[in-house]
């Protein structure tokens, strides 16, 4: 390999000295060139001579390939940090995504937390009203749900989604979880309103009852409410009979406008009217008059006609 460089020097040379340099005077760069190629040249032969002697690059081509190595280096550092930057914010995006769908999830697992206590609360009620109707054996009764209860009327009436079509008729009495709740007022074809025992209103609504005590039965009429003490008060009481706290309290249907022995509560506590001519009896309700998802409305005794 030597051998050819040397040749190719020489026949370099030859070619220099034989040129009319004031010829190519205005030429020069091809001089230049052929200088630089010759010089090239001679590097690479000593250097594959080398190489092949030693096997071990020498210092001149060790020093170029550690500049091409940092200029490589140099030239790919912009690269690797915008395709890691772009690796970053895709990465980003994926995360953002992933979470608004984890977020929605939650979203749905809260919602039907929400319709799973809903359906416990109403299979609740059911199970109460069902219960309720166990001791109703002897009436014609309907199962009505709640559809509507206006807040500024709340203490007064509520909305039922049974009607005419169902064979109710105004004045039949309702009841709801384990007692006597209100009485039927007005009746549409598919729906029906339903006033409360806790209505303020003096004029209706008000029921024949019977206090069943040890010694025996009183009569008197249901017509008041005690929002403060969450009771109802039982007056003109009818008969001297001793009544004490326990004693239930049951329709005696002496009115006409409902059925006999219908639970309506027990007796908290006893005590003068206002006049102390009368005793007033405190009736703690069956059932809870502010929770009233399900009613159940007695039509008639079982078996009784139209």
């Amino acid at each position: 390999m030597p051998l050819i460089s040397g040749k190719i020097v020489a026949i370099s040379l030859k070619i220099i000295r034989g040129v009319d340099v004031k010829k190519f005077n205005p030429n020069k760069n091809i001089i230049i060139t052929l200088i630089v190629v010759i010089i090239v040249v001679t590097v690479i032969s000593f250097t594959a001579a080398h190489r092949a002697n030693s096997g071990k690059t020498n210092l001149g081509q060790s020093a170029v390939n550690d500049s091409v190595g940092f200029v490589d280096k140099v030239i790919a550092f912009p690269g690797k940090v915008i395709s890691s930057g772009v690796s970053s914010i895709s990465t980003l995006f994926n995360t953002y995504d992933e979470n608004q769908r984890l977020k929605e999830r939650i979203d749905g697992y809260g919602e039907l937390s929400i319709q799973n206590d809903n359906l416990k609360k109403e299979n609740e009620a059911l199970k109460k009203e069902l219960s309720l109707n166990e001791t109703l054996g002897n009436y014609e009764k309907v199962t009505a749900t709640v559809v509507s209860r206006s807040p500024d009327m709340w203490q007064d009436l509520l909305i039922v989604d049974r009607g005419s079509n169902d064979g109710i008729e105004p004045n039949m009495a309702v009841l709801a979880q384990k007692g006597l709740i209100g009485r039927v007022v007005e009746v549409n074809a598919t729906s029906s309103k339903v006033e409360l025992l806790t209505s303020k209103n003096q004029n209706s609504n008000h029921f024949p009852v019977q206090i069943n005590s040890e010694k025996g039965d009183s009569y008197g009429l249901l017509k008041e409410y005690d929002d403060k003490e969450n009771t109802l008060i039982v007056s003109q009481l009818v008969g001297d009979m001793d009544i004490k706290e326990g004693d239930i309290v049951q329709t005696s249907g002496l009115g006409q406008n409902s059925p006999a022995n219908l639970p309506v509560g027990v007796v908290q506590k006893v005590k003068p009217d206002s006049y102390g001519l009368d005793r007033e009896v405190y009736v703690k309700p069956y059932a809870e008059m502010y929770n009233i998802p399900v009613v159940t409305i007695i039509k008639r005794l079982a078996g009784a006609g139209e």
